[in-house]
């Protein structure tokens, strides 16, 4: 029996026609006849213009080839290089003046700034943790972490002495975010009585304490003198409960390794489970059984004695894929469809189920969807999004601009056109933000041609990085964004090293960020302090103007730099390492996302963004004769070991240096020796075809 059903002329894997007939549409009250043939005419109109700007892509990138080829040798001219890139229609002209028209924007987006989780749509558990980060205990997150600057915590049970250092530095926290009129929250003995220097920071009451606010954000301390932690508490206070990852991306595309119909269907029914409200996830811990929910809502009562309740759970984003992929969960023209098509009919599906109000706890308030949209090149694409999202309102029944976006800052072409890639989408964008990994990827494969490129750890301090970050929150504020979307900055990708986090993010807020990335809900809870430190509405009104197009447009080239064999070594072999430790958990188990150990041992949450910069550079390298093949294999099989023996406690890892022909290591080969060549720089052509073999061989 064939593993497809034929609907309106499209081929549709079976399990995923009967999801759609039976768990999508008849609460809507779709036909589904009506929505298949719709979903053809959409097909028809749109697949071929993806198409076209896929190739556009490439004749684009053919011309900035020819372009560095034909300069060999020669000292940039940036005069020059600017002039050809507003000839081949790279650059586009700046758009003038506008103001973004968004409506009907939930305030976690708007108007509040705070935390925000990516998490792989495909693991139930991570998504459900996630989206009940809203909620995080300050005291849990750090007696748990390095955030606290005290003694790690005596194994063998409650530990006092650092329980009364969390308390301690809890008391601090209040002191500084929510100051009394007189005195100390250390000396605080009955927390229902104190005086606050500003009184509208209190907000009610709550079942089990006592709740204000400050830079918009909920703060709850727990009122329990009889729990273990109240009972050495003079006030009783039991824990202080911070309001933390404010919005959460699903995410069905860099974390995540979906290939197929399979991986497609259990995305898909993990977002209608949380649309729904009905997800749940049960596992083994400590010997028990345990079912992982979401979060019911907070209640609270006011000062008038009036009842109110706020989300108990993060305002949830689903991440589309981006325009390149395609995907054989449908075939049609005999042909798989685009996957950003796929996605962005079947997300949005769903989703309408939260804007008929079907849900059972509701996910956004104001009757939006929300659609994060990656690795688009410029403006020509953001307007494919735009009108993609008109067609799928129609095929729904929804009223224009429902569907909202957030538009990725991570490809070359779109932070040179950030203005008119806002303006093509002004009024359905919530989000624009930045991402070095990607952002970087595309910024090597773009000027692959030109010459060999600084190393990895030097992008960071490069002239084109620091335009990037300024021009995105500088374009932003500049066409309306504060006050009605997110502006956001990237992941900490250091899961262990809270205490190094707490130094060094803040510095997205006084960038002007009013959301950024955090790797785990304990990171929401501790980055949410951040959020108290800092208004961040109020530093956007004192930002300048954004950083000038020709320092984005300055290429980070080694410039004729010397390197030794030590040096050319350990870049080569921090590449592999981070290559070969990612690759070999997408390919072998299907993991897009997981703290993978670096080459120093330290665990980084890492997803394909990784993978890119770290494959590109070595393709770079070697093109250009800093290195050579030989070597390349050398470090592959030095790093192999490396990542063997790191995975060496994980019962289900495959060893690399035993299978140098299976799928993992051959895809590693593949992503660096057809570097050049691969779309954009992209690996997911690679990972996908490996990936299917091993599934295919499984």
């Amino acid at each position: 029996m064939s593993n497809y059903v034929t609907r309106a002329g499209i081929e549709v894997d079976r399990e995923l026609a009967t999801f759609v007939e039976s768990d999508v549409l008849p609460p809507l009250g779709k036909e589904a006849d009506a929505f298949w043939q719709g979903f053809a005419a959409l097909l028809g109109e749109f697949a071929p213009r993806n198409g076209a700007l896929l190739e556009r892509r490439e004749e684009l990138q053919a011309n900035i080839d020819a372009w560095h080829i034909e300069r060999k040798g020669q000292p940039h001219d940036a005069g020059a290089y600017r002039a050809f890139l507003e000839e081949i229609g790279y650059l586009v002209p700046e758009p003038g003046d506008f103001t973004i028209g968004t409506e009907n924007v939930d305030p976690e987006i708007a108007t509040m700034a705070g935390p925000q989780l990516v998490v792989p749509i495909l693991n139930a558990r991570f998504l459900l943790n996630a989206a009940n980060a809203r909620w995080g205990s300050l005291y849990d997150a750090f007696y748990g972490t390095d955030a606290l600057d005290a003694p790690p915590a005596r194994p063998g049970g409650y530990d006092e002495a650092r329980g009364a250092a969390v308390i301690a530095e809890g008391r601090t926290f209040l002191d500084e975010v929510l100051p009394l009129v007189d005195g100390s929250w250390a000396d605080v003995s009955d927390a229902s009585e104190v005086r606050l220097k500003n009184e509208g920071q209190r907000v009610g009451a709550t079942q089990g304490g006592l709740l204000f606010r400050n830079n918009g954000l909920h703060i709850e301390l727990r009122i329990d003198p009889g729990s273990a932690i109240g009972k050495s508490d003079k006030a009783g206070i039991s824990d202080i409960v911070l309001e933390a990852a404010l919005t959460t991306i699903a995410d069905c595309e860099d974390s995540v390794a979906a290939v197929d119909a399979e991986d497609k269907l259990l995305a898909y029914r993990n977002w209608l489970g949380i649309i729904r409200g009905d997800l749940a996830e049960s596992f083994e811990k400590g010997g028990k059984t345990l079912t992982r929910e979401l979060a019911g809502d907070v209640t609270y009562t006011d000062g008038e004695g009036d009842e109110h309740t706020l989300p108990g759970r993060s305002l949830m984003f689903v991440r589309n894929v981006g325009h390149l992929m395609t995907n054989p969960a449908m075939m049609w023209d005999g042909k798989e469809i685009p996957e950003g098509i796929l996605d962005a009919v079947m997300t949005s599906a769903i989703s309408a189920q939260d804007v008929a109000g079907l849900g059972k706890y509701g996910n956004s308030r104001k009757g939006s969807i929300y659609i994060v949209k990656p690795k688009m090149h410029g403006p020509e694409e953001c307007a494919f999004t735009n009108d993609l999202f008109d067609a799928v309102e129609d095929l729904l029944g929804l009223p224009r601009f429902t569907i909202k976006v957030g538009v990725m800052d991570e490809e070359r072409r779109t932070s040179a056109n950030l203005a008119a890639c806002i303006q093509a989408v002004k009024d359905r964008i919530v989000f624009i933000n930045t991402g070095f990994l990607d952002r970087t990827g595309d910024e090597i494969h773009t000027s692959m041609r030109a010459g060999p490129m600084m190393r990895k750890g030097e992008m960071k301090n490069s002239a084109w990085l620091k335009a990037y970050e300024a021009r995105n929150v500088g374009i932003g504020l500049a066409h309306g964004l504060s006050g009605r979307a997110q502006i956001g900055k990237g992941m900490w990708a250091a899961p262990d090293l809270m205490g190094q986090m707490m130094l060094e993010k803040i510095g997205h807020l006084r960038a002007g960020a009013n959301t950024a990335w955090v790797p785990s809900p304990t990171a929401a809870t501790l980055h949410a302090i951040h959020y108290h430190r800092e208004n961040v509405f109020e530093i956007q009104k004192g930002l300048g103007d954004a950083a000038k197009l020709d320092e984005l447009l300055a290429i980070p080239l080694a410039d004729g730099t010397n390197w030794s064999e030590d040096e050319i070594r350990e870049e080569l072999d921090n590449n592999c390492q981070g290559l070969l430790g990612y690759v070999v958990r997408w390919i072998d188990q299907g993991v897009g996302c997981s703290k993978v150990p670096d080459i120093n041992d330290v665990g980084l949450m890492e997803d394909r963004a990784t993978l890119r910069i770290s494959s590109q550079h070595i393709a770079n390298w070697l093109l250009h004769g800093v290195i050579s093949e030989s070597q390349v294999m050398e470090s592959l099989r030095r790093m192999a070991a490396k990542v063997d023996q790191q995975n060496s406690g994980d019962p289900f890892y495959e060893p690399l240096l035993e299978n140098e022909d299976g799928p993992a290591f051959s895809a590693a080969k593949d992503l660096i020796f057809k570097g050049v060549e691969q779309p954009s720089g992209y690996t997911e052509p690679l990972l996908h075809q490996w990936r299917r073999r091993k599934k295919e061989s499984a």
